[in-house]
């Protein structure tokens, strides 16, 4: 939770495995709460909050295995052509998850060493709505294999580069019905923003771009929300709660940040990982499609996915 004095109240709401119910509480509290006249929303994630797990992310269903941690430092198409090794693979697939390694991950993480149940693959395009049938577990079982060599096999097939998708909250119940309820309630605000942190395990930079192809146009799980709600919810109730009142809608006077987008053509690519940070830190990203241009106050800053190099906006300070 966030506070300031004079300013909105907000939280993180999520459901849990444990507590699927959890969020309901918290609503009513929020609605409890407003009646008695404090400004409080509940922050709400498009999909479920989830962790993205490979060969070179920070963490994958392997790397609590000695063996495996013994090659973690090694360049990816090493440590690629070791995986391959048949003796490497007995011996990773002979060990269970270290005590030692498992002891430094919070509770929620040290599942992906077991919770077969629980990792999807992710696919290309991502899949963020997988249903229960593209579960490790259920593939494994399909092939006649155990999980941990259905696993291991993809992961270290191809050019290494495949990835699961482990949703830890909002995906209790298997599907987007609970994100739906809470995208839709009107004391929510969209938001999920761990681009930056966790940057080896997690890309949710994706999140506007998904908004509008899963939502909008590609969901076959439930039903799907209007355009124009989903823009809305993007641009000027965001603008709006955070007190930007230059911005956020097309009108005059309004600050002119614009995506001009191919709707038909919106979509989202697999992550993949690049070392681009200090030191050759690593850290996914995830392309798109779609964008024919995009304009900061007016200026084009991208045009067709290329920068521009222009660089019109400036960093917002609170209180300026």
């Amino acid at each position: 939770m966030a506070r300031e004095s004079g300013r909105p109240l907000w939280f993180l709401l999520t459901d849990r495995s444990y507590d699927p119910e959890r969020w309901r509480r918290l609503m009513q509290g929020v609605r409890a709460a407003r009646r008695e006249g404090l400004a409080m929303t509940a922050q709400v994630a498009g999909r479920p909050v989830g962790l993205i797990l490979g060969l070179t992310t920070s963490l994958n269903p392997f790397a609590l295995r000695e063996a495996f941690h013994e090659l973690a430092h090694l360049p990816a198409a090493e440590q690629l052509a070791r995986l391959r090794d048949p003796a490497m693979r007995r011996t990773i697939l002979a060990e269970e998850a270290s005590p030692r390694l498992l002891e430094v991950l919070p509770p929620l993480s040290r599942q992906i060493a077991t919770r077969w149940d629980r990792m999807y693959l992710l696919g290309d395009p991502p899949d963020y709505e997988p249903p229960p049938e593209r579960s490790i577990a259920a593939m494994a079982e399909r092939a006649g294999v155990t999980p941990a060599e259905f696993c291991y096999d993809y992961l270290a097939g191809g050019d290494g580069g495949r990835m699961l998708f482990f949703p830890v909250t909002n995906y209790v119940h298997g599907d987007h019905g609970v994100v739906r309820e809470m995208i839709t309630d009107p004391h929510t605000v969209l938001g999920l923003s761990d681009g930056g942190a966790h940057c080896g395990v997690i890309c949710d930079s994706s999140l506007c771009s998904f908004m509008l192809t899963h939502w909008v146009r590609d969901r076959q799980r439930g039903e799907r929300l209007p355009l124009e709600f989903v823009v809305k919810r993007q641009t000027s109730e965001t603008a709006d709660f955070f007190g930007f009142h230059d911005r956020g809608r097309l009108a005059p006077g309004k600050k002119a940040d614009v995506n001009v987008i191919d709707f038909e053509a919106l979509r989202l690519h697999h992550p993949e990982m690049i070392y681009d940070l200090p030191a050759g830190g690593r850290r996914l990203v995830q392309r798109v499609d779609g964008y024919d241009m995009t304009l900061v106050s007016g200026t084009p800053t991208f045009e067709r996915g290329q920068d521009t190099g222009a660089r019109p906006g400036r960093l917002v300070r609170a209180g300026g």
